[in-house]
């Protein structure tokens, strides 16, 4: 019967892998070659444990596949292969766009810096230091982290041990209970339990594929966060910049309207100009100047966003006032299948899709039978001085495969449900690339298209300007009402607004390309696997 459940053992075992043996005099070594993927699994050295397995050799040979099995085991279900994703071989709106030369200077960590802006620089760090959103995030990877490790530890024997004590009594007028001395009796135990659930179909190693599959999902997400925050602070930075440029632009254009006024009540005084002149001088001056106290409020909104973001109250932040006077610094874009290797969005896409086909074998191991060893053992005695005594001992070992035969098509329905989340995962990925390639096209269009709108505003300022001072003149010297001048001044004014909101939109538009580029981060920069169980405390690296 052993050779027979032997036999039946290595039939099994072949049907997977294609198993090598060599047996010397002094030992043996076997081979396990997996089908799929050629995985090569080797077992030396067991010469001992040979030697003491029973004759005849087929028995030998049986015992040794016997460990075999129990180490290296079949894990079922698909091997993940990193789904496909379309690729463009070069960016749509890249043609004419100015890179960073050279290749050197591709944007790495501190992407930001970019800008050579100190004061931005100093906000930044920051947000690694302050933001609750990041904590957050980092306090998530370090709940999956736990995870894998929970995961792994159904690798090992579960280990439990206690001590009871009772004193019973029986009934004697229970059947028998005549025969049964009337005194209680004491029982003293001292028991501990091993259970051990062999991981022969993989279940154990799928799930602890997937858990780190997952942690490494959450650590992009981290990383995706982290982009985010920083981007969206560079953002609201350079939307306060521009308003403060806005500000400076009404302050002068009021220092100019003030002295128009005064000219004009000069010309009311002297009986050259008209009342209404004056009256129409000091009602634009006064629109000016309520339209600069307007930007006040958008200016400290902008810092108290920039305070959020820092993880400080409102209150505390105060960033001193510096008119937005620079222009987007070129930025390498590299190729479009960069992109798969740059942006945390995309990498934590394609590790869930990791995490869902792990699932899959998850699912498929329910459909074979579980084996389990076990054994107890402890210490029994009634009387407490021979409690911890060798005859008081006791011990049991055993083991239990157990199958389910019908379930009414549960276990069918979840390996499906597998299947379907891995297969929307998998679109998820596909569209998160998508995305990703649409924010790049997007942001490089924005870029050009500002650059060459920026020129000809930056003309139609330079134009309007002439035409104020030309004005002036003109009508100082009475050729023309005051109301043409009015009109003249106010598209000077309007001309000059468009353009700082021009320059504004290029710089946000800026830091959205780098951030639809990924920020330098790279999916090399991901914790590996191996190690996911280690310190919980320590995370990815902050960049």
């Amino acid at each position: 019967m052993l050779v027979a459940g032997c036999s039946l053992l290595i039939n099994v075992i072949t049907l997977r892998f294609r198993i090598g043996v060599r047996i010397t005099q002094g030992g043996a070594s076997l081979t396990l070659r997996r089908d799929q993927k050629g995985t090569i699994m080797t077992v030396q050295s067991i010469t001992k444990f040979f030697k003491a397995c029973p004759e005849p050799p087929r028995l030998r040979f049986a015992a040794v596949v016997g460990v075999l099995l129990l180490f290296a085991g079949c894990t079922v279900g698909p091997n993940y292969v990193r789904p496909k994703a379309a690729a463009p071989i070069a960016y749509k709106e890249s043609e004419g766009w100015k890179v960073a030369q050279p290749r050197d200077h591709l944007i790495r960590g501190a992407w930001w810096e970019i800008f050579n802006d100190p004061q931005l620089n100093a906000l930044e760090e920051q947000v690694n230091i302050s933001n609750q959103n990041l904590a957050a995030a980092e306090a998530q990877f370090r709940q999956a982290r736990a995870l894998v490790q929970s995961a792994r530890s159904a690798f090992f024997p579960q280990v439990t041990a206690g001590a009871a004590a009772t004193r019973t009594r029986r009934s004697l007028n229970t059947a028998g209970g005549s025969n049964i001395s009337a005194g209680p009796d004491t029982d003293l135990m001292l028991p501990g339990n091993v259970s051990w659930e062999l991981d022969v179909w993989g279940r154990v190693r799928r799930a602890v594929e997937s858990s780190q599959a997952s942690a490494q999902a959450s650590a992009a997400d981290l990383e995706a966060t982290r982009l985010s925050l920083q981007a969206e602070l560079a953002q609201d930075y350079f939307s306060l910049r521009a308003l403060d440029a806005q500000k400076r632009l009404y302050d002068e254009t009021i220092t100019a309207y003030q002295k128009f006024l005064q000219m004009t009540k000069n010309r009311y005084e002297k009986g050259v100009a008209s009342k209404a002149d004056v009256l129409q001088a000091e009602t634009q001056l006064k629109s000016t100047q309520a339209q600069a106290i307007d930007v006040g409020v958008g200016r400290a909104q902008m810092e108290h966003a920039i305070a959020l973001l820092m993880g400080k109250p409102a209150s505390d932040v105060s960033i001193p006032v510096a008119p937005l006077a620079t222009i987007p610094p070129p930025i390498p874009t590299g190729v479009p299948s960069e992109l798969l290797e740059r942006r945390p969005d995309i990498a934590a896409a394609e590790r869930r899709a990791a995490a869902a086909n792990a699932q899959i074998g998850v699912a498929e191991a329910a459909f074979y039978p579980k084996i389990t060893l076990s054994g107890s053992g402890g210490f029994e005695s009634s009387n407490l001085s021979n409690w911890l005594s060798w005859p008081s001992s006791f011990w049991s070992v055993g083991s239990a495969l157990a199958a389910t035969l019908f379930d009414g098509g549960s276990r069918q329905a979840l390996s499906d449900q597998a299947r379907a989340a891995y297969d929307a995962n998998v679109a998820a990925y596909r569209q998160t690339v998508l995305t990703g390639f649409q924010e790049v096209e997007d942001n490089l269009a924005a870029l050009r298209i500002l650059e060459e709108e920026g020129r000809v505003q930056n003309e139609a300022v330079k134009a309007a300007e002439q035409s104020v001072t030309v004005s002036t003149n003109q009508y100082k010297a009475g050729t023309i009402s005051y109301l043409e001048v009015l009109v003249i001044q106010q598209i000077a004014l309007t001309n000059a607004r468009a353009a700082i909101n021009i320059l504004g939109r290029r710089m946000t538009a800026g830091v959205l390309l780098i951030k639809a580029l990924g920020g330098g981060w790279q999916s090399s920069d991901l914790p590996s696997a191996d190690n996911m169980a280690g310190n919980l405390e320590q995370g990815p690296k902050k960049r």
